[in-house]
């Protein structure tokens, strides 16, 4: 059993935030207590009766919920959390066989350290330890991906396969940013802010660079590359508690949505604001049967509920491992450009044969294995048809373990910082965005997939749970902001336990907020005349006394 349950106290001297160092101020410490012995608020149970775990040690990102326990799957859960840490691998056989021919990365804690949050780097590469970042490369003139390349770019590749952005060739540089308020607070106390800036030159990619416009594909040349194409960088969140937040139900999330639209412009592109309701619901009708479903996962809001989201999705789409419901290679958002141009590459047709044999060595694929190399990898690559490289009770027991995850019981809740951080985290209008808590519903299980029910999976029905996000898409108007500009809220729960499990501490998208202060900062942006959504509750913020906002920022490392 995973769990363990930590009684009393525990100081983390070495960590000192800049945002709260004072010579007169004790460190924080992350006391997580025992409810057995003490009656603690109900918002220190972060995930509610069933989906708490008081475990605040390194591993605390990683318990299982006591649904799970209650449900006889610890074993079940335990061999997802092994698939999940482990590296795919280019075998043709075992657990973590699979991998490529092209892929993100060769497994998921590359990106998940410590199951957290991505850690800020200086350089892209997709087998460096801890770099979360996935490529957003789309569009100047429409905001949308290009077309030859993956929506998550791949920049690895199994021989004799090319990588379709050669990463060698990508920079990333770190930028200082100003605001208006000149990086300093009324009282002297002063604060940095930085950006990434990434830039790939039109040498680094493999197949030509295709854009759509008015629904024809067009090629970008190397000479219009940089004025048409945009590139940011998106970090990993942390896995845990994802299965407390698809048991939200969509009617309250709904309703959430429908509280805010009087209020602040939401995006269009979802929501009709004039009918105050979904203009764009989540559906899958390859695998599925097409059923609607509230957004409610990923930054852009892209995914509906947790067994067809993004760790559902990543699972196939980062490795390239074939599963039954994905029999086919994630390549191309257009699904041929980068198969067109690996079928005339000489290098590729010299070693297909090989690689070809190890993958089919019964030829139970003849149409890989004619006499036309070329047309044979094009029919490789584009197959509908590969075999299932991961098993369906692999799988399930990924979805276990995804939907498993604990959250750490909040800290420091009985001491008075926590509770003055609590009150003037909500009067300054933060709360707004960072809802602080829900209720689940029923949680009946939702599968897009169509592969799993009730019985299937831990459930979480009318829990009280603290994630700290209102489930809705905001704008900050940040230079070189997040891809079309709307962001889901983050939920805030756990995040300050980063340091201690290993996962990257920083915050925002991309990791730009190396601090909770920055984060904040960042949060009061303008840019030509557009204000973010937050711009005001900033402003209240930096009219707090320091020891005011120490004790926000005190709050929010502790939740």
């Amino acid at each position: 059993m995973n769990k363990r349950i930590i009684i009393g106290g525990f100081v983390l001297a070495s960590l000192t935030l800049a945002s709260c160092a004072d010579d007169n101020q004790d460190p924080l410490s992350w006391e997580i207590g025992d409810p057995t012995q003490i009656t603690y608020p109900e918002d220190y149970y972060a995930g509610g009766q069933l989906g708490t775990t008081t475990n605040n040690s390194s591993t605390a990102y990683k318990q299982p919920t006591l649904a799970v326990e209650s449900a006889g799957m610890i074993t079940a859960f335990n061999e997802g959390e092994y698939l999940f840490e482990k590296d795919f691998n280019t075998n043709t056989s075992g657990a973590f066989h699979g991998l490529g021919p092209v892929y993100v990365r060769p497994g998921c804690l590359y990106c998940h350290p410590g199951y957290g949050h991505g850690a800020r780097q200086n350089t892209y590469a997709a087998n460096l330890q801890r770099n979360g970042y996935l490529l957003v490369i789309y569009d100047k003139q429409t905001n949308a991906y290009i077309r030859s390349v993956a929506g998550m770019p791949q920049t690895g590749a199994v021989k004799p396969f090319k990588a379709p952005i050669d990463e060698s060739q990508i920079q990333l540089a770190w930028m200082s940013y100003s605001d208006e308020w000149g990086n300093k607070f009324d009282d002297g106390e002063t604060y940095s802010l930085t950006y990434p800036e990434v830039t790939i030159p039109a040498s680094a990619y493999y197949a030509p660079i295709m854009v759509q416009r008015n629904g024809v594909d067009v090629e970008i040349s190397a000479s219009e590359c940089a004025d048409n194409i945009g590139i940011r960088l998106e970090s990993t969140i942390g896995i845990y508690g994802t299965g407390l937040l698809d048991a939200i139900s969509d009617d309250d999330i709904t309703k959430q949505w429908e509280s805010e639209s009087p209020y602040v412009t939401l995006n269009p592109s979802l929501w009709d604001q004039a009918a105050n309701t979904w203009k764009s619901y989540y559906s899958n009708s390859k695998q599925g049967d097409g059923t609607k479903y509230v957004r409610r996962y990923t930054y852009a809001m892209s995914r509906g509920p947790v067994l067809d989201g993004p760790g559902a999705n990543a699972i196939w789409n980062i490795t390239n491992v074939t599963r039954r419901d994905r029999p086919y290679h994630y390549l191309d958002l257009a699904g041929k450009y980068y198969a067109e141009k690996s079928s005339k590459d000489p290098e590729v047709q010299a070693g297909f044969a090989d690689y070809i044999n190890l993958i089919d060595p019964t030829k139970s694929h003849p149409e890989w294995h004619t006499d036309n190399v070329e047309s044979n990898i094009k029919t490789y690559l584009t197959s509908q048809k590969l075999d299932a490289e991961m098993t369906d009770t692999q799988y399930k027991n990924l979805m276990i373990w995804h939907r498993g995850l604990a959250v750490p019981a909040a800290r420091n809740t009985t001491t008075e910082d926590f509770k003055a951080g609590k009150q003037l985290f909500s009067e300054i209008g933060c709360a707004q965005c960072h809802r602080p808590s829900w209720t689940t519903g029923d949680d009946e299980i939702h599968d897009p997939n169509l592969m799993f029910s009730n019985n299937d999976m831990p459930r979480y029905p009318h829990q009280k749970i603290w994630p700290y996000t209102d489930m809705v898409q905001h704008r900050l108007f940040m230079k070189n902001d997040i891809r079309t500009g709307w962001c889901r809220t983050t939920p805030l729960w756990g995040r300050g336990l980063a340091s201690k499990c290993g996962s990257g501490t920083e915050r925002m998208h991309d990791c730009r907020a190396r601090n909770v202060i920055e984060a904040i900062m960042w949060h009061g942006c303008s840019s030509e005349g557009a204000k973010s959504d937050a711009y005001n509750t900033v402003k209240k913020f930096r009219s707090l006394s320091k020891k005011q906002r120490d004790q926000i920022v005190y709050f929010v490392e502790s939740i």
